[in-house]
Parts: C-alpha cells; sequence; structure tokens
C-alpha cells in the first residue's frame, strides 16, 4: 500500500478575488494580517501566506493567528495600532494510523507509539469540548442602576438575567398579562362573537352574514437569518388562525429594522419579507400592506384577517370532552434551545432542527385533524405545552391525563434543559406547576413549560379515531404524537402525570 500526503491546495475563488496571491494561489498578507491589495481586509489561516514567512498549512498556525486576527479586528476599528504574528518555524504533528497508534513528528524527527495516539485524542476532544459544552457563561456588561436597586430584590432579581429571550420567549407571562386585562376596560360591539375576554386564538366577528377571524402577533427576533425569521414569523401569526380551523385571507406586516446604512436595512427587509411571503404563499394568504419603523434588533409581526365556512364553526379551546386523545404536531423544545444558542451551548444539528420546526407550517395538520373529529384545538406558543393545554382544560372544564415520556422532543432538549438551561420565559410559565402533578420528576417534565416560538397544535379527538389521525398527520410530514387523555376529575383543570 503506499500513502501519499501533500499540503493544502488554494481554492479557485482565492486567486479570482483581485488581491495578491503567492505562487501556490494563498492570499499574500503582512504580519499584521492585513492583505497586500487592500489594508481594510484581512486574511488568517488556510486561506492566506503571510510575506516573508511561508509555513505549511496546518491547524496550529490558523489558530494562533486567529488570535491575533481577532484582536486587529477590533484595533483598526479603534484607530489603534495593529498586533504583529510571527509564526512559529517548527510545531509537532501528530497523525493517527488507526490502529490505536500515531506518529509524531517536528523537524526532521518521527517516532510511532500507542500513548502518542492517546495524546491526540485527549488533545482534540480537549479542544472540541473547549468550544461546545466548555464554553464559559457569556459575561453580563451590564451596569445595575440605582432606580433597580431603589426598586427593591423583585427588581434586581429580574436583572440577574442577563440574556431576555427572543421569539415567543420574548412574551409577556401569562399571569402578568392575565392581572392586567383584569384591570381594564374593554370595549366591545354585537358584532363581536369571540372577543378579548376570552383565551382563544383568534377574535371572532359575525358581519351580516360573514364571520371573519381576527389575530396579530409580533415578537424580535430569535435567529440571525433574516430569511428564516420572516418565514418563522409568518407562520407564528398564522398559527392561530389554523389553530381555529380558519382560512387565512388577508396579512398585515409589521416590521422593525435594526439601525443600519439605508442599503444594509433594505436588504434586510428583502430577505425578512421573502421569508415571510414564503409562509404566506403556503397558507394562500395574500399580503396587503404593513408598516416598518427603525429600532434596536429586528423584529417582525402580522396581523390575519381570515374567514371560516359557514358550514363549519371555530374550533375553540373549551370543546374538550372525557375521554378524547390528546395530540400534539410537532417536536418539543425550541425555547431551551434558543436560549443555549444565545449562550453559544447549542449544538449545530439541534439549532438547524429547531429551525426546521419553527418555519413548518401548522396548516396540514389542522386539515387532517378536521378530516378526524377535532374538537378542541390550540397552538403551542409562550406559555407551553402545560399553559396552552391548562387554557383548554379550564375552557372545557375537564382534567388531562399525560403520559410524560410521550412527549415529543427535539434533539437535543432533554439535555439542555438537564444542565440547567432554560428560556426566560420559564420562570412565569412554572406559576402554573401546582396544576401539575405525577411524575414531576421525569426528565421531560421541565420542557411542558418551555415556551414555543411557531409551536406545535395541541388537540382532542375521539379515541376511536386516534390512531387513524396519528397515521395521516405522519404521512403527511408532521411530527405527531399521541400523549393523552380527558377525564373527569373531582378537581377539575389539572393535568396527571403519568408513565410511558
Amino acid at each position: 500500500e503506499a500513502l501519499w500526503c501533500t499540503q493544502g491546495a488554494a481554492q479557485q475563488w482565492i486567486s479570482e478575488c483581485g488581491l495578491p496571491v503567492d505562487e501556490d494561489g494563498f492570499i499574500k498578507t503582512s504580519t499584521t494580517l492585513q492583505t497586500l491589495g487592500d489594508t481594510t481586509i484581512f486574511a488568517a489561516g488556510d486561506t492566506a501566506t503571510i510575506e516573508g514567512y511561508k509555513r505549511p498549512k496546518s491547524g496550529v498556525f490558523a489558530v494562533f493567528s486567529g488570535l491575533t486576527l481577532a484582536r486587529n479586528v477590533r484595533l483598526i476599528a479603534r484607530g489603534e495600532p495593529l498586533e504583529h504574528y510571527y509564526p512559529q518555524s517548527e510545531f509537532l504533528g501528530i497523525i493517527g494510523l488507526g490502529d490505536g497508534t500515531a506518529v509524531a513528528s517536528r523537524g526532521q524527527l518521527a517516532w510511532r507509539t500507542k500513548w502518542m495516539w492517546d495524546l491526540k485524542d485527549w488533545i482534540d476532544r480537549k479542544w472540541m469540548w473547549n468550544y461546545s459544552i466548555g464554553l464559559p457563561d457569556m459575561p453580563s456588561d451590564s451596569v445595575v442602576p440605582a432606580s433597580a436597586k431603589v426598586a427593591g430584590e423583585d427588581a434586581l432579581e429580574l436583572l440577574k438575567d442577563d440574556m431576555r429571550c427572543g421569539g415567543c420567549g420574548s412574551k409577556v407571562g401569562a399571569t402578568t398579562l392575565s392581572n392586567a386585562m383584569k384591570r381594564i376596560s374593554i370595549p366591545t360591539r354585537p358584532e363581536i362573537v369571540v372577543g378579548a375576554e376570552s383565551v382563544e386564538d383568534c377574535a371572532v366577528v359575525k358581519v351580516d352574514t360573514e364571520t371573519s377571524c381576527q389575530t396579530v402577533d409580533f415578537f424580535r427576533a430569535m435567529i440571525t437569518d433574516p430569511y428564516n425569521f420572516g418565514r418563522i414569523a409568518a407562520n407564528h401569526s398564522l398559527s392561530d388562525m389554523h389553530a381555529m380551523g380558519c382560512q387565512p385571507v388577508s396579512a398585515l406586516a409589521l416590521v422593525q429594522l435594526a439601525h443600519a446604512l439605508p442599503r444594509i436595512q433594505e436588504e434586510d427587509m428583502v430577505q425578512m419579507m421573502s421569508g415571510a411571503c414564503q409562509a404566506l404563499k403556503e397558507s394562500d394568504c395574500a399580503l396587503v400592506g404593513g408598516h416598518t419603523v427603525e429600532g434596536i434588533e429586528p423584529a417582525m409581526g402580522f396581523t390575519i384577517i381570515g374567514h371560516m365556512d359557514v358550514k363549519e364553526s371555530a374550533l375553540l379551546k373549551s370543546g374538550m370532552k372525557p375521554g378524547q386523545r390528546i395530540l400534539v404536531t410537532k417536536l418539543v423544545g425550541t425555547g431551551t434551545i434558543l436560549a443555549a444558542e444565545m449562550r453559544k451551548k447549542a449544538h449545530g444539528v439541534w439549532f438547524a432542527g429547531a429551525v426546521k420546526s419553527m418555519v413548518q407550517s401548522n396548516g396540514p395538520a389542522v386539515k387532517v385533524l378536521k378530516k378526524h373529529g377535532v374538537t378542541a384545538c390550540t397552538d403551542i406558543t409562550g406559555f407551553g405545552v402545560a399553559g396552552h393545554l391548562l387554557e383548554m382544560l379550564k375552557a372545557s372544564e375537564v382534567s388531562a391525563r399525560l403520559s410524560i415520556g410521550l412527549l415529543p422532543c427535539l434533539p437535543g432538549a432533554v439535555e439542555l434543559v438537564s444542565r440547567g438551561i432554560f428560556s426566560s420565559l420559564q420562570p412565569s410559565n412554572l406559576r402554573s406547576r401546582h396544576l401539575v402533578f405525577g411524575k414531576t420528576n421525569h426528565e421531560k417534565y421541565p420542557l411542558l413549560f418551555d415556551p414555543q416560538t411557531s409551536g406545535g397544535l395541541i388537540a382532542s379527538v375521539p379515541a376511536s379515531s386516534a390512531a387513524a389521525a396519528i397515521k395521516e398527520l405522519r404521512a403527511s410530514g408532521v411530527d405527531a404524537q399521541d400523549i393523552g387523555e380527558v377525564f373527569v376529575d373531582r378537581e377539575a383543570c389539572r393535568i396527571e402525570l403519568v408513565g410511558e
């Protein structure tokens, strides 16, 4: 057998970018890592060669030059003198041979041992740990204002949470919202069938013989990808319509763009609205206008107007009946995963899984549920599975028995809550935990209170059609699961947790 080892080769785009390159096609830089063709452009690692210090392409140089690169980008932005990086002439290289041994080399020396493989394995694992779960918590730069100290312990406790979540994790807590609304005299009209005094997902207005549904939602960005944020924001707003069985007709967009140059704001607007329009098209909903403002960070929401078929009635939360099965249509855990992503503690595949779930429409799911006799439905958003299910139980005057082990969760969600990583809305959601009893020591228990952004539906269907509904939902690409049953309890409106 023959084993050929070659040095790294430059990508073609490097020679096409217009910057000076060396004879091997790598970008030429000075010891400050500024390119020789443009001092405002930096290059390091496997894309570049420092003039006068040609070295083989190796991770050791990329890592050490990265430290200088990070500092110099900050220094040039402040107009301060830059640092210089002088790469070492030799380094220790270790190559695993696949048989439990490794060859180490430095300069002209080389040797092969088993313990060298153990050393390499330890170095690699420690390196990956440092850049994953070993990352320290990001420090807070905030200074506690004197006014907060005067306000008391509650205000100081609130400020301890350095990272307030976006998405539906930025909602006002259920208790705060309920208490505030009770103190307000809400105007109404005879045409209002379901209004602000209810806990339903949409308002229902009857004008002459037509019945329309109206809803609004708005939150700040929870991801940095403006296109997918637009899709998530639109699907989240549309979800209220789907949950009540209404057909969305028109949407008004509410868009907040971060302070930036006009060309950057324009591109952000294009990306956000393109993603949103993709979601609106999937639900056959027209965009008819909107309003934009500037702010500290991106945010987006929609006012949606829809209608109901005259032969059908809205799917209300009050329609649960004893003996029915309780179904959910998406995996749970976006709250803890988004909180972990803010702290740089979420694995890439976990975050990608959460985004994939959030951009999925609930429209196809509700169509299947209607075919199988659904009588009550709502979407799972900021108040979590427990909070939204309790709304349904109270409205229907029944209780629920859930198999906590069957709660479908996104990859990584269980591990993250076990490490104490929660959304900033989680403590508020936990105020309803006194209505949840049974197997509260289960590892999935905290995820009952995890706030969901663009979460799935929770619905009750006749027991006789539950299996068929699950089968058809899964066939249509919906992550559906039967998690429990509705029953009459002597103390209504509770959730009992049992094993699988």
